[in-house]
Formats: structure tokens, sequence, C-alpha cells
């Protein structure tokens, strides 16, 4: 769906089709699942490289001559 036409829906939700108004909830529903989808990817992701950075860190820490 087209930015414009989602606008115009949304700003004039009382006065659009039925057709419109499902149109517009599918097309939100799947931006929601796909954004979370990312957020879930991402999340793994940032985990994923504290887990090697922490160990990268620990060695470092290790070497250390004092």
């Amino acid at each position: 769906m087209e930015k414009e036409k989602l606008l115009d829906v949304i700003e004039n939700v009382k006065d659009k089709s039925n057709k419109d108004l499902l149109d517009a909830e599918g097309f939100l529903f799947e931006e929601h699942e796909k954004t979370k989808e990312l957020i879930i990817e991402l999340t793994r992701h940032l985990d994923g490289i504290a887990d090697l950075h922490s160990k990268v860190v620990k060695e470092i820490e290790n070497r250390k001559v004092i």
C-alpha cells in the first residue's frame, strides 16, 4: 500500500470503505510482523556480538603484564 493511501485511510478512518480499512489493516499487520522479526534477529545478533566482545576483552585482560 502506498504511503499516501495509508495516511488517507488513517486520517479519514470513519469515512473509508470496509475494503480500504481491511487493506490498511492487512498492510499494517504485515509491517508489524516484519518489524518484530527484524528486532528479534537484531537482538540475537547483538547478543552474539556482545558475547564475542566479552571473550576478547577477557583474553586481553588475562594477557596484561602488571
